[in-house]
């Protein structure tokens, strides 16, 4: 992690004082309009905080963080603000929400908004398409956290989902009910997310001794480079299942990665002449709160939505204090919750289920 550039940064790279370069910085007449333009020009490159910010830290702090969601109505996310800003209360901080949508412009246009302003750090779920305006951030000694998503290639803290344990987990789950041929329905999207749960999958149907005839990722087209507000509905999964069992038949079990894909899936199932659980197994993922009152009950992976926020909130400040600390990674397990949709006999043990 990279501490904050100052002003005498700036000055000691070009030759120049101080006073100089806080008084062309500041736009003041004293300092002629090619010198200030080259200052201007060294202190973007090191990414100098503009002086709302620093001011700000002079005075010890403005006792705000930041929160960078890519979409408000996923309801890991809404569960996220939540954890995030009582914890932000509890330390006396208050909560700035920018949301991004999927796109990689009001992505940079938020991290432009956070130079400017004086947040005390910043919570973010990146887009994961670029990443340098982050580096400009880390540049300028904003703390960071990245939640949900990491960025590998950023000297980052990341706290989120182990992803990997919860599509291993209800992989496992239904292979000990007897499943051998097993599909995960996913959406088309090329984050970090899907790809772990993807990793996990294949990790269980690899110990479980099933061959690659007997899975199938299948991928949902993505709505959410559409509309951020309705990132997963029901149709798409309903539409593509019921053409693709149709056409293939069913599997015996599915592993979705939302439990909206889960409906589709289901009605589709249903509509086929296939029945929920005889037939075929569902998981869902995320466990929403209609999970358990559908008709069969939904077994899903439970997110610890709240637990994370919390989690990023404490890391950030601890590492406003101690900034030049390595990155810390962390993944929080995720709970297996088995209702009805993958209530069939277990044949082989099975400790993944919970009530």
């Amino acid at each position: 992690m990279m501490q904050r550039v100052r002003l005498k940064d700036v000055a000691d790279s070009l030759g120049l004082s101080v006073n100089t370069v806080s008084r062309a910085l500041a736009g003041k007449s004293e300092v002629s309009p090619a010198t200030r333009q080259r200052i201007q020009d060294e202190a973007d490159r090191l990414g100098y905080v503009p002086n709302t910010l620093a001011r700000s830290l002079v005075l010890g702090s403005n006792q705000t963080l930041a929160l960078v969601i890519t979409n408000p109505s996923n309801p890991l996310y809404a569960e996220l603000i939540s954890g995030v800003e009582v914890r932000a209360r509890q330390h006396g901080y208050s909560l700035l929400l920018l949301v991004t949508e999927e796109s990689t412009e009001n992505e940079r246009a938020a991290v432009e908004a956070l130079l400017r302003s004086a947040v005390d750090g910043a919570i973010a779920v990146p887009v994961q398409s670029e990443h340098e305006h982050w580096r400009r951030l880390n540049r300028a000694g904003i703390p960071l956290v990245l939640v949900n998503r990491d960025i590998p290639e950023l000297d980052t803290d990341f706290v989120g989902v182990d992803n990997w344990r919860g599509a291993y987990d209800a992989t496992r789950h239904v292979i000990a009910r007897g499943a051998r041929t097993v599909w995960a329905l996913e959406e088309d999207l090329p984050i970090t997310t899907i790809a772990e749960r993807i990793d996990g999958f294949h990790r269980a149907l690899d110990e479980g001794g099933l061959p690659s005839a007997a899975r199938d990722v299948v991928a949902v087209p993505t709505r959410r480079y559409e509309s951020s507000a309705l990132p997963w509905q029901a149709e798409g999964a309903y539409t593509l299942c019921r053409d693709l069992i149709a056409e293939r038949g069913a599997p015996d079990a599915v592993i979705t990665g939302n439990d909206y894909f889960a409906l589709g899936l289901m009605r589709a199932l249903a509509e086929l002449g296939y029945r929920v659980p005889d037939d075929v197994l569902v998981t869902g993922y995320g466990d929403h709160p209609y999970a358990g009152f559908v008709s069969p009950s939904l077994s899903s992976v439970r997110l610890p939505g709240s637990q994370i926020g919390a989690a990023a909130v404490d890391l950030l400040l601890a590492r406003g204090e101690e900034p030049t600390d390595q990155p810390v990674k962390r993944r929080i397990a995720p709970t297996f919750v088995a209702r009805d949709s993958t209530a069939r006999g277990a044949t082989t043990p099975d400790a993944t289920a919970t009530a």
